[in-house]
């Protein structure tokens, strides 16, 4: 007789295990402490087997009988269920495991290890507002050009067409990533060139005109801040490094009496040394007795063993009356300094961009190297300091 729900209900556990047949195979195996579960025992090949269906009642009597049905088919076409039901599985798990989302963050613990953790937060924001929900669980190996470009599109759509082109340039060093490990066979975005309109270059807000120059200055000998911020900010224009790196500053990097800073820039990765001018040391020698105890130059100001916070010098420079988006912002003395010292100063670019820690192959082909230029960056680091203090002063006018 073929088994019903009262019936399987009813069934009562015994001392051994007992089996209630439905027929087809397919039977109910009652347990000791009265678990309950299904079974289908088949022949395949002339062995003898078995295939679990699960629990009763998480699995119906009707679903257990579909299953029976499904196994019974794969049979009549000489497939093993069992077989079936592990490569199934296997395969499954293989598509979890090469998923968007599994390859996209394996590649951003890679790659963001050791970028800063502001930078890092932001592309995994975007990893998981424009990409993972619609691509995340596809394997990497499947997802198509259409797909990808449909994912970009949309942040294109919300007016933010640049976050789209960086989306859609992290997403193919994703693909590139995947083949390199062996589980994309290659980077689909590459199809995707020239589909999403050019963004537009928005440079970092600076002043390039002496006498725009020597105003800023003096207003920012005018700053009412903290103490820590009123250096930084009078030595940010001097030494024109990226806010993230002033801000960053350690004490055991920096030696007061070479007049030199050595760190590892936070962009490209490599040594640079910024040779300190004699305005430069005198601040940080003022500065010292303030920080030197602890870690960073610039602490922060509610927790001394922190740096000071990512916006303080443009919260700053708003706070003497500068617009950061339109005039000039922290990043913005890079751009100030490169352009007057070649254009008003007459310095060979070569040896700002050194000074920039831009990585520019020479002539030669050979990349940045820390101490290049080294004696005539010290020269122009020294000039650059003594100009800023003349235009201040009223003496120079470019």
């Amino acid at each position: 007789m073929k088994l019903t729900d009262v019936a399987i209900r009813k069934a009562k556990p015994r001392a051994k295990p007992y089996k209630r047949a439905d027929g087809g195979g397919l039977f109910l195996l009652v347990q000791p402490n009265g678990s309950k579960y299904w079974r289908l025992a088949y022949r395949f090949e002339n062995k003898q087997k078995i295939l679990a269906f699960g629990i009763y009642p998480d699995v119906s009597l009707i679903l257990a009988r579909e299953r029976r049905e499904a196994a019974r088919k794969l049979l009549a076409t000489g497939i093993d269920p069992s077989e079936n039901r592990k490569a199934t599985k296997k395969a499954r798990l293989e598509c979890s495991e090469n998923s968007f989302e599994v390859v996209a963050r394996e590649w951003l613990a890679f790659y963001m290890r050791n970028k800063v953790a502001s930078h890092s937060e932001k592309v995994i924001r975007r990893f998981e507002r424009f990409l993972f929900p619609w691509l995340g669980s596809k394997p990497i190996a499947d997802i198509t050009p259409p797909q990808v470009l449909e994912a970009v599109q949309r942040i294109e759509k919300l007016g933010s067409l640049e976050t789209a082109h960086r989306t859609l340039q992290a997403c193919g060093q994703v693909f590139k990533y995947a083949v390199q490990t062996g589980r994309a066979v290659r980077d689909v975005t590459t199809d995707l060139r020239g589909a999403l309109p050019p963004a537009t270059t928005q440079h970092m807000a600076t002043l390039t005109e002496p006498k725009e120059v020597a105003e800023l200055l003096r207003a920012i000998d005018g700053f009412k801040g903290t103490y820590t911020v009123q250096c930084a900010l009078r030595i940010a224009p001097m030494l024109f490094v990226r806010p993230s790196e002033l801000r960053m500053a350690k004490w055991k990097d920096i030696d007061l009496d070479t007049g030199e800073w050595r760190y590892v820039v936070s962009k490209t990765k490599t040594d640079h040394l910024v040779p300190l001018p004699k305005q430069a040391v005198s601040i940080l020698r003022e500065l010292h007795p303030f920080s030197g105890h602890g870690e960073y130059v610039f602490q922060g100001g509610r927790d001394p063993k922190k740096p000071m916070s990512a916006a303080a010098i443009n919260a700053a420079l708003s706070r003497i009356g500068y617009d950061t988006k339109t005039q000039i912002t922290g990043h913005g003395f890079r751009a100030m300094a490169r352009t007057i010292l070649h254009e008003r100063l007459d310095i060979d670019p070569h040896i700002i961009e050194h000074q920039l820690a831009h990585r520019v192959p020479d002539a030669l082909g050979q990349a940045y190297n820390r101490t290049k230029f080294i004696e005539q960056r010290e020269v122009m680091m020294q000039q650059w300091a003594d100009y800023l203090d003349k235009l201040k002063a009223g003496v120079e006018e470019g």
